[in-house]
């Protein structure tokens, strides 16, 4: 399949669905875009496609463990330090990113996380297209629609300096802060 089928807004699924059991979404490679009903910031359009992820990611020395039944679920109920999306999402919300355990990792910590986590159930939709090699498919879709909430691969976007700005901000906030357990 095409992955710039996820360009059209159907079919969308939301956090109720694709946390349910059994879950919808296959345990395949694929890349994922993610839609929002309300606006993370004032400068994004809600509605419209602003993020795509991939799994398994592709890493010079090997290929991650994770499939996209993992990935879209970890990016509906996980943290800030392991979803590039719920990072994103937490900074431009105005959530405070705190140093965790060893004060390496940072998350929104737990009232912060589950504030994250209902804000998205309410608000994402993700559709996810199956593809051999997602990781070629996520720079094509990146590069063709400059997709707002993804830094990596998108320098030329307009948006991507002030969310760089963000996170960069948020997190030397977070290193000024003493660690939470």
């Amino acid at each position: 399949m095409d992955a710039a089928m996820l360009i059209r807004p159907d079919p969308l699924w939301s956090a109720s669905e694709v946390l349910a059991r059994p879950s919808p979404i296959p345990s395949a490679p694929d890349v994922h875009g993610w839609r929002f009903d309300a606006s993370p910031f004032c400068d994004l359009p809600a509605g419209q496609l602003l993020y795509v992820g991939i799994a398994p990611r592709y890493m010079a020395t090997r290929t991650s463990t994770q499939n996209l039944r993992k990935r879209v679920r970890y990016h509906f109920r996980g943290n800030g330090a392991g979803s590039p999306l719920r990072l994103m999402l937490g900074c431009l919300l105005g959530l405070e990113l705190r140093r965790v355990r060893s004060g390496r990792r940072m998350t929104f910590g737990k009232a912060g996380e589950a504030a994250l986590g209902q804000w998205m159930a309410e608000n994402s939709r993700v559709r996810w297209v199956e593809h051999p090699e997602p990781w070629t498919a996520e720079a094509d879709l990146i590069a063709r629609h400059g997709l707002p909430l993804n830094l990596d691969q998108n320098q030329r976007n307009a948006f991507h300096s002030r969310l760089k700005e963000r996170r960069t901000q948020a997190r030397q906030r977070a290193r000024e802060r003493p660690v939470t357990s």
